[in-house]
């Protein structure tokens, strides 16, 4: 409690009757061990911290000038995946031979442990559904609205495609974001007092029903019309600036994307793009459930329909999070889920997909990112071809051999691969390059330069990537 009454006793050189204390003397302006000292007589100085920052700044912990730094920072810190899932899994391998699990946790863990032993027609498979379930914007559609945003300068144009791609995103995530709403209401209660309990479950219980039916019109009115307001209400009432208002912003951000992506609008907005070309004068001749045939019989939703692994991996990390594994296993699902939210960041328009397997009794952990729209090397004495180039880059590690990184570029059927692998590999360098031609050549692929080295550092992700930087392909906001 404060010391309103004075009745301690006095603190020596501090007490207002003790006359011989230090003066506390004004600072000046012309001091510059003081930041910013206000002075009326004339414009202030700028301080130590500046908005422009250097090389030497970027270990610290807040970046003023980009966010695109910060997150470049974030990515550099961010937790080593490969060595994170040989931990988790050899975790979820003891955890599924512990007795007296609860039913049906040891047949969950097993079958998930099942889906890593692979072969090289189950690799084929699985690396094939990673890449087509990780391009939301994939097949003829959004092939050919990529090139008429890249050579089409009408602006109007430009921004139809991107209101239509972000109602289509919002869509597509329909289920994603309803799951997020539902989950984010049920938590509420625990941080609010019993009093505003019984309505809010009350409407959470109806916002399921809904969800259910798939009456969405019905449901926005629900949220906007009844549990906003009610929330809103609560916040007014109590003046609780907490968790609970944290968590009702990101409800709201939910509610808007759950509004945008409704199927009326994204019907709307891709019939609009029919007025700005000649080319897409013909979504207009297609009905309603033709276009949704159209979009819901993509790759993509195939292949997210068909990634049994992706299904099984997400369940597992919410119910690790939630601690249902124990302490260890919520702390390794952590580090994994941290890192694959950094390397999904907005900031990045490459792809980026983990490969946890089993060959050949050997335990295999491999990230890899693709960029499907890579810039050529530039060389102007080779000829161009029509094709784009895609550049690979996967970090792998192999039981009892070690670390390798793999850098590949195709464009067409010409390849350029650089192995950096430890030194068990790198001393037959030329035999193991050998080999690589030679399954390049099996596969019906040149290899224009293939080299193997040994490994002195890990590669950075815009060492390969280099048009992740600023004016080029990235977005930068300022803060």
């Amino acid at each position: 409690m404060a010391n309103l009454m004075g009745v301690t006793n006095p603190t020596p050189n501090y007490d207002a009757a003790n006359n011989n204390r230090a003066v506390m003397t004004p600072p000046k302006p012309t001091d510059t061990s003081i930041q910013n000292i206000p002075d009326p007589t004339r414009v202030g100085r700028p301080d130590a911290r500046t908005d422009q920052s250097g090389a030497d700044q970027l270990q610290s912990q807040t970046r003023y000038d980009s966010n695109l730094q910060f997150f470049f920072q974030a990515l550099r810190e961010a937790p080593d995946l490969a060595a994170e899932l040989t931990k988790t899994i050899a975790f979820l391998r003891g955890l599924a031979m512990t007795p007296g699990l609860r039913e049906g946790i040891a047949e969950e863990l097993t079958s998930f442990l099942n889906m890593l032993p692979m072969n090289e027609e189950g690799f084929g498979t699985f690396f094939t559904n990673q890449m087509e379930a990780g391009n939301r914007f994939s097949g003829p559609l959004f092939t050919m609205l990529r090139q008429m945003y890249k050579q089409n300068p009408n602006q109007a144009l430009r921004e139809a495609i991107l209101n239509f791609v972000k109602r289509y995103s919002d869509y597509s995530s329909t289920e994603h974001i309803t799951r997020d709403m539902i989950r984010i209401l049920k938590q509420l209660p625990d941080y609010m007092p019993k009093s505003w309990h019984g309505t809010l479950i009350e409407l959470t219980a109806q916002l399921e029903n809904g969800v259910e039916a798939g009456t969405r019109e019905e449901n926005l009115k629900l949220l906007q019309g009844k549990i906003l307001p009610y929330l809103g209400n609560y916040v007014e009432r109590t003046h609780d600036l907490g968790w609970p208002r944290a968590m009702i912003r990101f409800l709201t951000l939910n509610m808007a994307r759950y509004e945008n992506g409704s199927e009326g609008g994204m019907l709307a907005a891709l019939r609009r793009l029919g007025g700005y070309h000649e080319a897409l004068n013909g979504l207009n001749q297609l009905d309603d459930a033709a276009l949704l045939k159209l979009l819901k019989e993509s790759q993509y939703a195939k292949a997210v329909e068909a990634d049994r692994f992706a299904q099984s991996f997400a369940h597992l990390a919410s119910r690790a999070l939630r601690g249902e594994y124990g302490s260890d296993m919520r702390e390794a699902f952590q580090e994994i889920i941290r890192a694959i939210l950094i390397n999904e960041s907005v900031y990045m328009p490459v792809q980026h997909g983990i490969l946890p397997m089993e060959w050949e009794g050997q335990m295999v952990y491999s990230e890899f990112w693709v960029d499907p729209d890579a810039e050529d090397d530039g060389n102007q004495n080779e000829p161009q071809s029509q094709g784009g180039k895609m550049q690979f880059l996967f970090k792998i590690d192999i039981q009892s051999l070690g670390f390798l990184e793999l850098c590949v570029g195709a464009k067409e059927d010409q390849v350029t691969l650089d192995l950096y692998a430890p030194e068990t590999v790198a001393k037959h360098q030329a035999l193991v390059a050998q080999d690589l031609q030679t399954i390049l050549s099996d596969h019906g692929l040149k290899g224009k330069r293939v080299q193997v080295q040994k490994a002195t550092r890990p590669l950075a992700i815009t060492e390969v990537f280099p048009n992740l930087f600023e004016g080029k392909r990235s977005v930068n906001v300022k803060i």
